[in-house]
């Protein structure tokens, strides 16, 4: 028979068997022995024979808890799968305000689609990318890295023209004009794990053939790592190889001319005519032709403006895109008709058509670093806009900011189930941050507990080569009068090249914000500024 488990207590003048195995229980200050012996129907001396173990009661008993005592116990929460809703989501799309407009050439949008990047199962976009660290995987590599960059090609010509039930873009929605993603392959201008893209021309030539059959117009924008007259030559060189790698990628595309490459100038260094001075060399001499014929320049809102691009350009005969936004913010004197008329005739002597670009301030931006950003959507075409001219419009809704400009100025029919409403604009941190200081103030005075507030941010510490110096009450900020902090004393910590103090409340979101024009040493990082301003308007 198979081997029986009993436990006993032992009796004091009963000896232990010695087959008997014996083990002690720490939980209680009584011995228990756990016995084990084989089952048969001879009794062991010394041992009552037990009718059943649930029937056992020992010297054990005493420390279990009484089972009415016990909670029951808690029961595991099942979570619910969330059903699949097949219906098609239904939006309500409000009306738009009508206007009008002599308009007639293209508008187009940057890069990405919003409404084929949330497919599912398969996404449709072209900015699929990695980080060095998987390159170096030994399950990934460079082969991996290469396929995410066929991959981005395919979805290229889905992008311009992807016919099935749901995905009908950019030809069906009448959008003739698409900035390609620079992150098309990833890595593919890295100096180490750079590569060519002969392994995608069957991709990248279906793209490019579709878009000429269609008539479609693809441009690149190049990020903002791409100087050209950089006072160093490591970032010259790293610029030179990725608009070799645009010219590739156009090459393979077999596109004409209109596929230009668009670039800014980059930052003063410290002396703004010699970094002119520096890219129009670097132009003329480290440049190939294929790279001269496809750059163009874009005026910025920090730099450089029209003013100063435009001699640049008409001397060496690089086109000029003009950004309304960047213009808003570091205008031109010159007036727009005048401008612009001098900036196309560039575009026209080199046989390219004219682009500019469009975008909007979000709504309640005060200081610069606010202006800055764009919004989700362009609410009119500006004034000066000429008639026939490819305009990008670069907002964060993408096509659907083209869509929403098709239905106000009447431009393109739309397809009403490829629309979606318009989000909300979000605070800005300046604004979440009064509201609470208002919402407290208010508590305090009903004579309510401000636990809830917002806590009060740590200002950030100074980064870069930041000049602090503490100064006296008698000196003033070039922003304007006094300045008082908690304290009552001044930290001026921005210090500008003609030789002007800023303090952190006035140099905040102003990078070349200065009478002079210069760029400050140290762009502000925090959004949360602790000065109180006095005194001033």
């Amino acid at each position: 028979m198979a081997n029986k488990r009993k436990r006993a207590t032992v009796a004091a003048e009963a000896p232990v068997p010695d087959a008997l195995i014996n083990r002690v229980s720490p939980r209680s200050k009584k011995m228990v022995v756990y016995t084990e012996e084989n089952a048969t129907d001879e009794e062991v001396p010394g041992l009552a024979v037990l009718p059943s173990l649930d029937a056992f009661e020992g010297p054990l008993s005493e420390l279990d808890e009484d089972p009415g005592d016990k909670a029951p116990p808690k029961k595991k929460r099942q979570r619910r799968r969330r059903r699949k809703n097949d219906e098609p989501v239904v939006y309500d799309i409000p009306p738009v305000e009508t206007k009008t407009t002599t308009f007639k050439g293209r508008l187009g949008y940057a890069c990405l689609n919003t409404i084929l990047r949330a497919l599912k199962p398969e996404p449709v976009f072209c900015s699929r990318t990695l980080r060095i660290d998987t390159i170096l995987k030994p399950d990934f590599g460079m082969d991996y890295c290469k396929e995410l960059g066929r991959k981005n090609a395919e979805d290229l010509s889905r992008l311009i023209q992807a016919r099935s039930s749901f995905s009908r873009w950019n030809d069906d929605n009448n959008i003739k004009f698409l900035r390609v993603s620079s992150e098309l392959f990833p890595f593919a201008s890295h100096d180490k794990y750079g590569y060519t893209l002969d392994y995608a021309a069957k991709e990248l030539k279906a793209a490019g053939d579709l878009a000429k059959k269609y008539g479609h117009r693809l441009t690149t924008h190049p990020g903002q790592f791409t100087q050209l007259g950089s006072p160093r030559d490591v970032v010259v060189e790293a610029a030179i190889r990725d608009l070799k790698y645009h010219c590739e990628m156009f090459r393979h595309m077999d596109t004409g001319r209109d596929s230009v490459m668009i670039i800014h100038m980059g930052g003063v260094f410290n002396d703004k005519q010699a970094t002119i001075e520096r890219f129009k060399d670097v132009y003329k001499h480290k440049l190939t032709d294929e790279i001269r014929d496809r750059l163009v320049l874009e005026n910025d809102e920090m730099c450089y403006n029209p003013d100063e691009l435009l001699p640049v350009c008409e001397e060496l005969e690089i086109p000029l895109v003009f950004d309304y936004h960047h213009n808003w913010i570091y205008p031109s004197e010159q007036p727009l008709p005048e401008l612009i008329a001098r900036i196309n005739a560039i575009w026209h002597k080199k046989g390219i058509k004219p682009k500019q670009h469009l975008s909007e301030p979000c709504p309640g931006a005060e200081s610069v670093m606010e202006k800055r950003k764009h919004a989700d959507r362009c609410k009119a075409l500006p004034a000066d806009l000429p008639d026939d001219m490819d305009l990008m419009i670069e907002a964060k809704d993408k096509e659907q900011a083209v869509f929403h400009l098709y239905r106000m100025y009447g431009l393109h029919p739309v397809v009403h189930e490829n629309l979606r409403p318009e989000k909300p604009p979000k605070p800005f941190p300046r604004q979440i941050k009064a509201e609470a200081v208002a919402a407290a103030a208010a508590a305090v005075e009903h004579g309510e507990e401000t636990s809830d507030a917002a806590p009060k941010k740590r200002p950030r510490g100074l980064r870069g080569k930041v000049k602090a110096e503490t100064v006296t009450e008698a000196e003033e900020c070039k922003g304007g009068p006094s300045f008082l902090t908690a304290r009552a004393w001044f930290v001026l910590t921005w210090h500008c090249s003609c030789r002007g103090y800023w303090c952190g409340a006035c140099a905040k979101g102003r990078r070349g914000g200065c009478a002079c024009r210069a760029r400050l040493d140290s762009a502000p990082r925090d959004d949360a500024c602790e000065h109180r301003h006095i005194g001033l308007e």
